[in-house]
């Protein structure tokens, strides 16, 4: 069984940091697959704009060597690589000047029926300045986009000046804030098997849920972000944006229907429900780390302070907090969020655990009664477990036996998981916002965040020391057994 693809109307993509690091991985092999489906209709194009000095054949060539480092066996084909490259345009732009501005006014200037997406993969910096020049040199039509990358900010102050300097340029409606992943397959399951089933929506509050987890690991150390990363450390990077995110979908009320502004409305209101956590209580509800010299599947892998070639950082790499809502729905049921890096294996995953059963029936000989639980697995191998208590198979007695009823999504639906960038570059284009984030969402996300990391500082709060290839530090799992429950485990 495979899914409806349907064609979207022609469009001119303008990506500027054309040929980083982010065009190269994720969204020239996204758009090459909405190609190979059949989704691209012409005369789209795709324009790569940066401040090297590149023709149109080079950028070519630039994304045919991008597209067959990237891609899965057997995805290159080269038909369908030489039929999406001719889609592919150059344009070599200067963010602070006016070095190539008419070049770009000249090549969009043919296709001013057409919807236009400027896509920013660039640092947040230079969204002013690039907002700024599109204004300046009349590119905006009514049917124009913005596409804007995280970090939307590095605290509350400095989102709202970033935020204030695109709005001075782009409408709201026009203004896409992309967290790649709300666009992840699982991430969208989540709200179906809330509102398309009649099975768990009665269950999903206070009175039935114990807790729920919420666990984004990765295995990689800084890489290349070395310089980012030691100024934002993993609350600012992972957090404030797709953790929360994550965390808003579990919680939020049922929207009345699956328009945008009502799914972030919902969303909205999650994030001013959560309870503060501030210097009076940081140290009970939240862990610092970061990772230290260890041992991934490769091999032996360095510490942080290592990867930072000798420097002294106080820079978390892994976090725990134990947040609370605030609200009729979810009072007194705590959501144990972590993440981190060096961790001992890259994995995603929503754990809603339910309360046990109030009274047991069985005798102790038929063995442990185990708490349901349903595990949303985002990555990798995206899926769907229920756990349920059945009865052993065979005589003997009445033995209580765990198991899964398990969903793999490449298994049940024989087919390939699309990248989130595939979904949500041509979700920019059909103007749907629903996986988007609003700017009263962000705004409100560091409105929690801030107090945190303001109380870190306060403290002094140390980010504690942790094995590289382990499951973050001891403090973390202090935080979740001392109230009687521990960490999932795939």
């Amino acid at each position: 069984m495979s899914s409806q693809i349907i064609p979207v109307e022609p469009f001119d993509y303008v990506v500027f940091g054309g040929t980083g690091d982010l065009a190269e991985r994720k969204l020239l092999p996204a758009l090459y697959h909405r190609q190979l489906d059949g989704q691209l209709t012409e005369p789209t194009r795709i324009i790569g704009a940066s401040r090297s000095h590149l023709t149109h054949e080079e950028y070519r060539k630039f994304a045919d060597e991008a597209l067959r480092e990237h891609l899965k066996p057997g995805e290159y084909d080269a038909d369908q690589v030489k039929a999406f490259c001719n889609r592919l345009y150059y344009v070599s732009v200067d963010a602070k000047s006016d070095n190539g501005w008419k070049e770009l006014k000249d090549l969009l200037d043919e296709g001013k029926e057409r919807v236009r997406a400027f896509y920013l993969a660039v640092a947040p910096a230079i969204f002013g300045d690039i907002s700024e020049r599109i204004r300046d040199n009349k590119l905006i039509t009514k049917s124009t986009r913005i596409v804007v990358e995280k970090p939307i900010g590095r605290d509350l102050a400095s989102a709202l000046e970033l935020n204030d300097t695109i709005g001075k340029v782009f409408r709201e409606e026009q203004i896409f804030r992309i967290d790649h992943y709300l666009g992840k397959e699982t991430v969208q399951n989540l709200m179906a098997l809330r509102f398309a089933n009649a099975l768990y929506e009665p269950l999903w509050n206070s009175a039935h849920i114990d807790h729920v987890q919420i666990t984004v690991a990765e295995s990689v150390g800084l890489e290349s972000r070395a310089g980012y990363y030691d100024k934002a450390g993993a609350l600012r990077d992972m957090v404030q944006n797709h953790i929360l995110q994550l965390l808003c979908l579990v919680a939020m009320e049922v929207p009345p229907s699956m328009n945008a502004e009502s799914v972030r409305d919902e969303k909205l209101k999650v994030l001013r429900a959560l309870k503060r956590i501030d210097a009076s209580n940081v140290e009970k509800l939240t862990v610092r780390g970061q990772y230290k010299a260890g041992a991934s599947a490769g091999g032996p892998v360095k510490g942080y302070l290592e990867e930072l070639e000798g420097g002294v950082s106080n820079t978390e790499t892994f976090v725990g907090i134990k947040a609370e809502i605030d609200n009729w729905r979810w009072a007194g049921v705590p959501f144990y969020i972590r993440t981190g890096k060096r961790m001992a294996e890259r994995m995603s995953e929503i754990v809603i655990t339910f309360k046990p059963i109030p009274h047991s029936i069985f005798d102790d000989a038929a063995g442990r009664i185990s708490q349901n639980q349903l595990v949303i697995r985002l990555q990798p191998n995206e899926g769907v477990k229920q756990s349920l208590m059945i009865k052993d198979p065979g005589p003997g007695g009445m033995r209580l036996r765990n198991v899964s009823l398990d969903m793999s999504f490449a298994e049940a639906f024989n087919a390939r998981s699309a990248d989130a960038y595939e979904r949500l570059l041509l979700d920019v284009i059909r103007s749907n916002q629903t996986l988007f984030m609003r700017r009263d969402e962000v705004e409100a996300a560091w409105r929690w965040v801030d107090p945190i990391l303001k109380a870190w500082d306060e403290t002094g709060q140390p980010a504690q020391g942790y094995t590289a290839g382990t499951w973050g530090p001891s403090q973390a799992i202090a935080l979740i057994e001392r109230d009687g429950r521990t960490w999932h485990e795939s």
